[in-house]
């Protein structure tokens, strides 16, 4: 994924507001993000328990998700794993995360739903850059660059289902 600049980002959120945007919380880190090993730029608002953002390239433009997720989670036994890159963690790891569609159906109230890893660090699992806290990573006969992939196709759809 290319670099991108705290402007890049307010200005591609394409399920909230201009001012929503304008005042969701940025990652300070921006420049020691490793974008080389990004399919996609996630991170969860400190100030709100219950919020995440997902922004990536789709079509050679940056494109900006907000998501919302329960923030107290239950069932601290079970294992989970996410949809997008398939990895496994237990209690909170995954969580559903769910978005307001782009356009007059979210401003109706309609949203679509993934369970993906609550850190939002899918690219960097895949990658085999970060390690699982006591969850797993299955031994794949994919390539990683086949896993980088169907992460990326799983996204995609996702993405798709907001706008239809």
């Amino acid at each position: 994924m290319r670099p991108l600049s705290e402007q890049d980002i307010r200005a591609c959120f394409v399920n909230c507001s201009k001012g929503e945007a304008k005042r969701l919380a940025v990652p300070r880190d921006l420049a020691e993000r490793p974008w080389d090993d990004l399919d996609f730029l996630g991170w969860r608002d400190p100030g709100a328990p219950d919020r995440s953002y997902l922004v990536t390239e789709r079509e050679g433009r940056a494109v900006g998700v907000a998501l919302r997720f329960p923030a107290a989670q239950r069932g601290f036994l079970h294992r989970s794993m996410c949809s997008l890159c398939l990895t496994t963690h237990p209690g909170g790891g995954v969580s559903l995360m769910t978005a307001r569609k782009a356009g007059t159906a979210g401003r109706e109230g309609n949203s679509v739903g993934l369970y993906m890893c609550t850190d939002l660090a899918c690219s960097l699992y895949v990658r085999g850059k970060k390690v699982p806290q006591n969850g797993t990573r299955f031994e794949e006969s994919l390539t990683v660059q086949e896993q980088i992939a169907r992460t990326n196709g799983n996204l995609a759809a996702y993405l798709d289902k907001l706008y239809a």
